[in-house]
């Protein structure tokens, strides 16, 4: 069978989620952040399946990227409720790195156009207040470049969505087909 322009829009899309994936990965890897390190190996895995499933034509494996998608979703709206402070969450909290480690995300140091130039040798605020310094004069605070990462991930998982419901029909319509 040729390509239907479904079949290579979802393609092209599961390709792009394993890649915006493994850059998120990475970049978890470098913050200690353990619960989304599980959560994104869990999706790079899912999406190879509905890969898999979208190349050889199973319908139960798009089914189960289907599934996946939903639950990648929610987790992404999770993360962005987590680093915007809404609903209890805090992002100052050691629940994404499960409380092994006091590191945040890489970006709170290395955000774009973070400069630690000025910083004072003993990085505290002031004696009085034991407040560490972690970068003066950010472009763009961490917490927004993680909610944009999740942003990312959620328009992508949402087309992904709705070209993974038209390859199952069009799957379930050639089955059909095949035995009238």
């Amino acid at each position: 069978m040729g390509c239907c322009s479904g079949r290579c829009m979802l393609i092209f899309l599961c390709t792009l989620q394993v890649m915006t994936a493994l850059e998120r990965q990475a970049f978890d890897f470098l913050g200690y952040q353990w619960a989304p390190i599980m959560v994104n190996f869990l999706q790079i895995i899912m999406v190879i399946l509905g890969l898999f499933g979208t190349i050889q034509y199973r319908p139960r494996y798009v089914v189960l990227y289907l599934l996946w998608t939903l639950l990648w979703v929610a987790w992404n709206v999770f993360v962005c409720c987590f680093y915007l402070d809404l609903g209890g969450l805090s992002k100052e909290s050691d629940l994404l790195s499960l409380g092994v480690s006091s590191h945040l995300s890489w970006w709170k140091d290395n955000g774009p156009g973070c400069d630690d130039r000025d910083l004072p040798a003993t990085r505290w605020q002031s004696l009085e207040s034991p407040e560490l310094i972690y970068a003066l004069g950010c472009w763009l605070e961490y917490q927004y470049i993680e909610v944009l990462h999740c942003i990312i991930q959620l328009l992508i998982s949402l087309l992904g969505f709705v070209y993974a419901c038209y390859m199952v029909s069009t799957f379930t319509e050639e089955e059909d087909s095949y035995y009238k």
